[in-house]
């Protein structure tokens, strides 16, 4: 971390500091939710969640390195300072964001309904050939967890793209109010959160809550194909920046999906054509790309730094991660699912040889349509060769599709050895808590 004290995290959340004053000017080493993920002079923050209470960790964090610990109870007999708090999330927040003012330096933040982690990782690739780039790890994309993304900067932080998720109004707002982005970027305006959101215009309210908070002189990247982002005219006084496949500044011509050989693609922008090889599948990585460049011209990359980011893509995790097991090929695309995302999804299996088969499970949070949603998904899968249909909403997905229906993964894990072939290309998607990733381990072991 960049030097940080205890009086100034003090000050910052303007919480009581008590214990010993010869402490107060310690800079902290790290800012740890996690009892266990405890360093030597680590603040640690003590949260009460839904079964643990990090209260009851105190002193074991103290006794671990911990030179302070932020919360909401007075520590008996505590053995090192505390600052005392009302609420240690709103108290995280405050520090967060004085924390990211220590920081003169481009910071990017991105969001959307689909496509915002294979963008951000796209993104932090491209910056990465001129700047050193810190990024959001894993899921530590909400209001938790992007005040420990902002804590992981330090002094030879020179540029960082953070992941900005949200699942009801305000929570953008509040989001990027610490993370003042330099650069704001919106990938998709789908049908996600639709419980909290209610539609489609509710979510493009939701996200664009960012724009309040674009560090002065901003730059908004938004997708010129997604029909509500195409609306915005301008931002704080300035016209957005558009890329999109079919449209925008930033635009792609002669796309080619070799499937396992990733896709292959004309970037075209500022009178320039920038032939590019995505290592991903999936033909809407072509528009992550684009997402990419704009945001690499706008922080002063060459053409050349910015095709050897694009080449230098990872995959994360099980999003569109290609499995090649010998007998099939599985494209593990698990981590969540909403309509928009899913339609991609089989976009992408349809891109490749070999019999095309969909295992779809419940995309949950989609409010009272969600029936109707699931059947017109199901409707959608009609161009795969084999569509199964696993969880309690995806009764409907089946019967739009005209698939097969399996209540639970223990009912279709029986007859999984007599519906897939081999030489098959095998589609793995659903939300997140339905743990379709025991789907994927069952397909591997055919």
């Amino acid at each position: 971390m960049k030097r940080f004290t205890l009086r100034q995290i003090a000050g910052a959340c303007g919480g009581k500091y008590v214990g010993d004053m010869s402490l107060i000017d310690t800079a902290v080493s790290s800012i740890e939710r996690d009892s266990r993920e405890i360093k030597e002079n680590s603040l640690f923050l003590a949260i009460k969640g839904e079964r643990v209470d990090g209260h009851d960790f105190i002193e074991k964090c103290f006794a671990d390195g911990a030179v302070c610990a932020l919360c909401e109870k007075a520590v008996e007999n505590a053995s090192k300072p505390y600052i005392l708090v009302d609420d240690t999330l709103k108290a995280v927040k405050k520090i967060a964001k004085a924390y990211r003012e220590l920081f003169d330096i481009p910071i990017v933040g991105i969001s959307g309904s689909v496509g915002k982690t294979s963008t951000k990782e796209m993104i932090a690739a491209v910056l990465s050939q001129k700047y050193n780039v810190h990024k959001t790890q894993g899921n530590l994309n909400n209001e938790l967890g992007v005040p420990l993304t902002l804590f992981g900067m330090d002094d030879s932080t020179e540029a960082a793209v953070v992941e900005m998720g949200i699942s009801g109004f305000g929570e953008m707002q509040r989001i990027s109010e610490m993370v003042q982005p330099t650069v704001e970027v919106i990938t998709i305006i789908g049908e996600c959160h639709l419980e909290n959101l209610g539609d489609r215009d509710g979510v493009f309210k939701a996200k664009t809550e960012m724009f309040e908070n674009l560090r002065g002189g901003g730059t908004v990247v938004l997708n010129a194909d997604d029909d509500k982002l195409a609306q915005v005219n301008e931002v704080k006084g300035k016209a957005p920046v558009f890329y999109g496949i079919n449209g925008g500044s930033y635009r792609a011509e002669n796309i080619k999906n070799n499937g396992v050989l990733g896709v292959d693609a004309d970037l075209l922008y500022g009178g320039k054509r920038l032939s590019v090889t995505i290592p991903a599948i999936g033909t809407y990585m072509v528009a992550n790309a684009l997402a990419a460049a704009a945001v690499g011209v706008e922080l002063g990359l060459t053409d050349d730094e910015i095709k050897a980011g694009i080449s230098a893509y990872k995959t994360v995790g099980s999003r569109a991660n290609l499995i090649d097991t010998g007998k099939i090929k599985i494209i593990d695309d698990c981590y969540n699912a909403n309509p928009t995302s899913v339609k991609a999804s089989i976009d992408t299996l349809m891109n490749f040889d070999g019999r095309k088969v969909a295992i779809l499970g419940d995309m949950k949070e989609l409010g009272e349509n969600e029936l109707a949603l699931h059947f017109e998904v199901g409707e959608y899968a009609k161009k795969c060769d084999v569509v199964i249909a696993v969880g309690p909403l995806s009764e409907k997905l089946a019967e739009g599709a005209g698939g097969s229906y399996f209540k639970t993964k223990d009912e279709l894990f029986k007859k999984l050895p007599e519906i897939i072939n081999d030489g098959d290309v095998v589609l793995v998607k659903a939300s997140h808590s339905m743990a379709f990733e025991e789907i994927t381990a069952a397909l591997k072991k055919l």
